[in-house]
């Protein structure tokens, strides 16, 4: 139980090798993503947690092993929001910057392509914002995915 197969430092680069290629692909899959887990989207999160568990671990059982793995996951995202917190350029790359999807109730399609958003997302953040499309000033799809609606001055 407390006798670790692998020494110290091997679960330290494993977490971290797990967490910034995890961080990667879910930066991949864009805003949405991350935002606004479907059903599906939970699945393969629990999905995913259970195929890297072994590459944590290299199949170790020690209490010592979880342990060090566990904090340096907390300690790399600690690292990270000290990073994004202090650097404007690092934040952007880390986390997203907000895009332009709508304006003046016109809706960009080829952004919300790109952005793989659904029209209908925007739709049900309009019906939120009780805007009407052509009240619409902006439509904003914020870096953890949210969509906000600024209406246009009366």
């Amino acid at each position: 139980m407390f006798q670790m197969q692998a020494p110290w430092w091997e679960f330290a680069a494993r977490a971290a090798i797990v967490y910034l290629v995890l961080l990667a692909m879910v930066r991949l899959t864009g805003k949405r993503t991350v935002g606004q887990f479907t059903p599906f989207d939970l699945v393969v999160v629990m999905l995913l947690s259970e195929a890297v568990s072994g590459s944590l671990t290299g199949q170790d059982e020690s209490l010592p092993g979880g342990l060090l793995v566990a904090a340096t996951l907390v300690a790399l995202d600690v690292l990270i929001a000290l990073v994004t917190s202090r650097s404007r350029k690092a934040d952007a790359v880390l986390q997203g910057s907000p895009v332009l999807i709508g304006r003046d109730g016109v809706i960009y399609e080829k952004v919300l392509k790109s952005q793989r958003v659904p029209r209908s997302d925007v739709e049900k953040a309009l019906r939120g914002a009780d805007c009407d499309l052509a009240d619409m000033r902006l439509a904003i799809l914020e870096a953890d995915g949210n969509i906000n609606i600024m209406k246009k001055q009366d």
